[in-house]
């Protein structure tokens, strides 16, 4: 019934193995791919017809992890996947990157690639399975796709590139790198590093680009056996009508993108393409005019021509820079005065404020996905509303591009945070983009490094950012450090580079073409440490290091361990104990599994008198200590005096006052706060304390007291006969 073709290879000392023809076969494509126990479904549909009115590429691509891959059901009251999480919009945006340059020229036929997540292993993460599926499934389909790509995971340990490695693995690496790219080059990298070198970053890139041919053969090898008829389409030629607008404006092209001022060169450019408009674009006047996508579109290209042409021939970009200059920097620290921590970076005409937020345990995000329920400590929110950029524009949720900025940025920052031992906070950082043009996302890694220091927040050394920029023409290659947002619209390849002065955090890499070198790339990192760390000196004018205590609205907070067999003497009966605690003391408290306990409060006294408190709930009184207490009973034979949280001890009639006592309520009551020593305990386990050997004034120890155990009381009074030693042995069991 089934015309399934397959193939299989060892990939990484485990099986991958490719698919079609048996599932989803109305789609053009499909593949189902399975790595390890990890599979997922891929398909690709497009429509046979263009889409009228679209001067874009309409291509979307949707990752969805399914509950049941891993045997869960998902929480929630509806109790089924909902709105896609971060980890689905952040790997529907992997797949996407490294696809989309790939399609032929021209080709705006609506598409849609699904990858879905039908098994997970627990093991093998299944992004980069989808994001080979998806790879798959558009070479088989027959759209005008000029693949296949490959994808692989590369880690790093012990000066070792690790490929693929499991999630196990995943916990104790250096370096969290995904490259994808075609059988000669490099399309896309996306990274988190420990601080690594340049060098490092490269050989990662390579090691990840060799080790991924093995899976492009497969790919083409199921092709062999299973693709479709490929889709008629030529790619249309406008060169004769690109010849046509740069004769009329050229000039002009050329002369407005020598203009400094974003505003101002935004308007001659106008003013350019009204004229151009007027004379060939397709109008009343005009009817063998141009078509008004075909103008958009040639007048674009006649836009990247001018600038780009100009940058390679002269070295000088569009404000006038050298290729290797950053824009004017300022620095601002403490810019909000109610907040934990503030920053303003700006440069040049992109500016972002961040704020950080300093959190208790309960402030941490639970999130739910395929691995299970983890808690975050760490949150980084990227807000860009369009005034940013001088526009009117809906206001909403944050989109596929808010969310990704957000995790670049986050993943810069994450490696030079503090364990949660060190600083036991849970930190927001949010930033809002005021301004941009060019790399608001490397923006927020300045702005946030100096938010977090101005918190307070002990970060290891300050992370910047820069976003590298390409043009490859056959007239030379020039590599742009700062990137205006023209450049990086007009240009070849958007390049971040994060990273301390001791190495990389972060790296990500889109192309435009179809791929870079490895000469190009071992150029745009050596160009960008040598601006990243021109930023990194225009950012210690602000601040060099995190402050030294946290900003006085902020919480203070504390971490101590207790044995997990007294988790329940702090919590008690249904919280009724820890309820008591955060009541009186004011005070935030977080009792985790493991015994750690995290205490939070914005007074001082309030943090030490719940630490005291649990203290006394949880820890073990220390024989010839002294002790604050409170008379909790008073009988004929001493006083009970509740002294170390639950516990209580006795004070007997002989150790209530240096002088000889007849009546313990002459000398205490109940409801009396006294000072105590602990004598240590008797025969049956029971807390032997003493008043007199403490100075009640001063809580200073009395020399030269001794511990009688209430025996001179016993000699004095067992002198007579009868009465005498029953009243003692009536002590004792009452005792």
């Amino acid at each position: 019934m089934f015309d399934t073709q397959k193939v299989t290879i060892d990939w990484a000392g485990r099986p991958l193995t490719l698919e079609t023809g048996r599932m989803a076969r109305q789609a053009d494509g499909a593949v189902l791919a399975t790595y390890g126990d990890t599979t997922v479904l891929a398909t690709v549909v497009f429509a046979e017809k263009e889409k009228e009115g679209v001067d874009f590429f309409p291509l979307t691509v949707n990752y969805q992890e399914k509950y049941y891959a891993a045997g869960r059901v998902p929480g929630g009251f509806f109790k089924r996947e909902g709105r896609p999480t971060d980890k689905e919009t952040l790997t529907s945006r992997l797949i996407d990157r490294p696809i989309r340059p790939l399609f032929a020229e021209g080709f705006k036929n609506e598409t849609q690639v699904v990858v879905n997540v039908l098994s997970y292993d627990q093991e093998n993460d299944p992004d980069i399975l989808g994001l080979v599926a998806a790879s798959a499934a558009l070479t088989i389909s027959g759209v005008p796709f000029r693949g296949p790509i490959g994808a692989a995971r590369v880690g790093y340990k012990d000066g070792q590139y690790i490929i693929n490695p499991t999630l196990e693995q995943m916990a104790d690496t250096d370096l969290d790198l995904v490259v994808a790219g075609t059988s000669d080059a490099v399309m896309m990298v996306e990274s988190e590093a420990k601080e690594l070198s340049e060098d490092v970053m490269l050989g990662a890139v390579m090691a990840g680009h060799e080790s991924f041919q093995k899976v492009i053969d497969a790919i083409i090898s199921l092709a062999e056996k299973g693709a479709r008829e490929p889709f008629a389409f030529e790619s249309p030629d406008y060169s004769k009508e690109l010849a046509e607008v740069q004769k009329l404006v050229g000039a002009e092209l050329s002369a407005a993108y020598k203009i400094k001022d974003k505003g101002e060169r935004h308007a001659a450019v106008e003013a350019a393409r009204e004229k151009a408009k007027a004379a060939l674009a397709q109008s009343d006047a005009n009817p063998d005019g141009m078509a008004p996508l075909v103008f958009k579109g040639v007048f674009k290209e006649a836009e990247a021509k001018v600038v780009r042409g100009d940058i390679i021939k002269t070295g000088v970009r569009i404000d006038g820079r050298k290729l290797d200059q950053v824009r004017q920097i300022v620095s601002e620290v403490s810019v909000l005065p109610r907040t934990h921590g503030s920053s303003l970076f700006t440069r040049g005409e992109t500016q972002a404020l961040c704020v950080a937020t300093l959190g208790t345990g309960e402030d941490e995000q639970f999130i739910d996905g395929l691995e299970g329920t983890r808690k975050e400590k760490f949150l980084l929110h990227y807000n860009f509303p369009p005034f940013s950029v001088g526009e009117t524009g809906r206001m909403g949720g944050p989109g596929r591009r808010e969310i990704g900025h957000g995790k670049l940025a986050w993943r810069a920052l994450h490696a030079v945070l503090p364990t949660p031992e060190e600083f036991p906070y849970t930190l927001r950082l949010v930033s809002e983009i005021l301004e941009s043009n060019g790399s608001s996302s490397m923006a927020t890694v300045c702005s946030g490094s100096l938010a977090m220091m101005d918190a307070g927040v002990p970060i290891s050394r300050p992370v910047s950012g820069i976003a590298m920029g390409l043009i490859k023409d056959p007239e030379g290659v020039a590599v742009l450090s700062d990137i205006l947002g023209d450049e990086d619209h007009l240009g070849d390849m958007d390049f971040k580079v994060a990273g301390t002065e001791a190495g990389v955090t972060s790296l990500q890499m889109d192309i435009k073409i179809a791929g870079i070198t490895k000469e190009i790339m071992e150029t745009a990192l050596n160009q960008a440490k040598g601006g990243r760390m021109h930023i990194l000196g225009e950012m210690a004018k602000a601040l060099t290091g995190a402050r030294a205590e946290v900003a006085e609205t902020a919480p203070r907070m504390i971490s101590m361990q207790i044995p997990v067999d007294k988790i329940r003497d702090v919590i008690g009966t249904g919280g009724k104990v820890i309820r008591e605690i955060v009541e009186k003391t004011g005070a935030k408290i977080n009792v985790e599994d493991d015994g750690t306990v995290k205490i939070a409060a914005v007074e001082k006294e309030s943090l030490e008198a719940a630490q005291k408190w649990i203290h006394g709930l949880t820890a073990e009184p220390e024989v010839g200590q002294i002790y604050e207490g409170k008379v909790v009973k008073v009988m004929e034979f001493g006083a009970f005096v509740n002294f170390f949280g639950a516990k209580d001890g006795l004070v007997h009639v002989s150790q209530l006052a240096a002088e000889r006592v007849e009546s313990p309520s002459a000398v205490v009551k109940e409801g009396d706060i006294v000072k105590v020593k602990l004598l240590g305990f008797d025969d049956r386990g029971k807390v032997r304390l003493s008043m007199k050997a403490v100075n009640q004034e001063t809580g200073e120890e009395i020399p030269g007291v001794t511990d009688d155990g209430g025996g001179e009381r016993r000699e004095r009074s067992g002198g007579g006969r009868g009465r005498g030693p029953r009243r003692e042995r009536s002590r004792e069991g009452a005792e």
